[in-house]
């Protein structure tokens, strides 16, 4: 998806990250909807979610659902998710996170969201990223119809 922020460089966004606790997930079980709308539009974009998987549950819920998980180990998070994200190649992705070990991608990706669901959302995390939402469902709207996305960004 071809972005043109007014008075910003366009960007192609191809990536999308999600973090999966109080991300996509609510104590390791995914959100109702969410699988549904990642399949809706897996033909635009590659999903991933970047998880320690606190709860042990992320390949069991994600089993039938459109994305790729990149399960890693539980030090030193905030910098896995961070290499993972160069490696995708930044300008392409829009990362999607709550904690505290999500704000270097969120701040590194083209687009970071911090999102504040029931799990809470992190301060140093908020002020990494470029929008605030209180619902993944919001993410999925910006990606549904980019002029919503625009009108957020634009000077």
């Amino acid at each position: 998806m071809k972005i043109d922020i007014p008075n910003k460089e366009s960007f192609e966004l191809k990536n999308i990250v999600f973090d999966y606790n109080g991300t996509i997930a609510i104590d390791g079980k995914i959100i109702d909807g969410v699988s549904k709308n990642i399949d809706e539009l897996s033909n635009l974009f590659d999903f991933y979610v970047i998880t320690a998987d606190t709860y042990g549950s992320v390949e069991n819920e994600l089993k039938n659902t459109n994305c790729k998980v990149i399960t890693i180990s539980k030090d030193k998070q905030d910098e896995k998710k961070l290499q993972f994200i160069k490696k995708l190649n930044p300008k392409t992705v829009l990362s999607v996170g709550n904690g505290r070990n999500d704000k270097l991608m969120l701040k590194e990706s083209i687009i970071g969201i911090s999102i504040l669901q029931d799990e809470g959302l992190c301060t140093q995390t908020l002020l990494s990223s470029d929008i605030l939402v209180n619902s993944i469902f919001d993410v999925f709207g910006f990606l549904k119809d980019k002029n919503r996305l625009i009108a957020t960004l634009r000077n």
